[in-house]
C-alpha cells in the first residue's frame, strides 16, 4: 500500500520538531480530514539552514512533512520557491491517490513559510534602516543673511 521511501519518512522522520527560536514559524490545517503540518525554520543569509516540521495526520501527511523538510534545508528561498508536488511524491516514492491531500498540504505549508521567511528578512532589512545614523542635512546660509 504504502512506498518503502514513504515508510521510512514515517517511521524515521527527517527534522522532526520544532527549530529553537526560529524566524519563522507556520502552521496549516486540512479542514476536510484533520491532518495538520507545522512547521519551523531558521535563516542563514538567503539559505533555509535550519527546519523543523511537527505533524498530525495521516501517515503520508506525516512522511510528506519529513521529506520537504529535507528537501528544503540547505537551499535557498528562491531553489526553495521551485519544489514541485512532483519533487515531493519523488521523495516519498507516491502516495496514494485517496492521500493526495497530504502532498497538498506539504505544498500549503511551504508556501506559508516561504511568506513568513521573506516577510521577516524584509521586517529586518527595514529595521536595520531605522537604525541607521541619519544623514546631515546642511544649513540653508542664504536664510540667515
Amino acid at each position: 500500500m504504502y512506498s518503502p521511501q514513504l515508510l521510512d519518512h514515517f517511521e524515521h522522520p527527517r527534522n522532526a520538531g520544532e527549530v529553537p527560536a526560529a524566524a519563522a514559524c507556520v502552521e496549516v490545517a486540512n479542514p476536510a480530514c484533520g491532518d495538520v503540518l507545522r512547521l519551523s525554520a531558521n535563516l542563514e543569509g538567503d539559505v533555509i539552514r535550519e527546519i523543523g516540521f511537527l505533524a498530525k495526520g495521516c501517515v503520508p501527511a506525516m512522511a510528506c512533512g519529513s521529506a520537504l523538510a529535507e528537501l528544503v534545508e540547505g537551499r535557498s528561498l528562491a531553489e526553495t520557491a521551485i519544489i514541485t508536488r512532483e519533487d515531493i511524491l519523488v521523495a516519498v516514492g507516491g502516495v496514494p491517490t485517496a492521500s493526495g491531500h497530504a502532498v497538498q498540504l506539504a505544498l500549503d505549508a511551504l508556501a506559508a513559510l516561504l511568506g513568513a521567511l521573506r516577510a521577516r528578512r524584509s521586517q529586518t532589512s527595514l529595521s536595520g534602516l531605522a537604525k541607521a545614523s541619519p544623514v546631515p542635512v546642511p544649513e540653508n546660509r542664504s536664510a540667515s543673511r
